[in-house]
């Protein structure tokens, strides 16, 4: 059963892994999310995105590093209100993550339930 948002809300993904990718987009598709999808941080370092109502970000993306993604977004003016959640499957990204910016982190792996309650926290 599909769950429906009085508002959609828009989560914009970033992340290398195909898997992880597709999997999270299945997530937030089935829970009524308007899901932007990128494979690395190009897009966003270049403006070339529709502004979200959160980031979920993979700290390591090839060719840029998550959290230099995420210090842009906080340092922008457009974007600096919006939630960003560093995904890493190190645990001790947690500290530079929160020094980078971030309003929260969450460890690879990671069930599916977590990373949605986590989301739905900040919406």
């Amino acid at each position: 059963m599909k769950h429906i948002r009085e508002t959609e809300k828009t989560v914009l993904i970033t992340e290398d892994d195909p898997g992880i990718l597709d999997v999270l987009q299945i997530v937030f598709s089935r829970q009524g999310f308007r899901v932007l999808a990128f494979s690395d941080g190009a897009a966003i370092l270049r403006n070339e995105f529709e502004k979200p109502d959160i980031f979920l970000i993979d700290k390591q993306l090839s060719g840029v590093d998550g959290l230099d993604i995420c210090r842009y977004l906080k340092s922008n003016e457009e974007t600096r209100h919006i939630p960003v959640i560093i995904l890493s499957a190190s645990p001790h990204v947690y500290n530079i993550a929160m020094a980078a910016g971030a309003d929260n982190f969450i460890e690879k792996p990671f069930s599916n339930k977590e990373v949605l309650e986590l989301v739905n926290r900040y919406l």
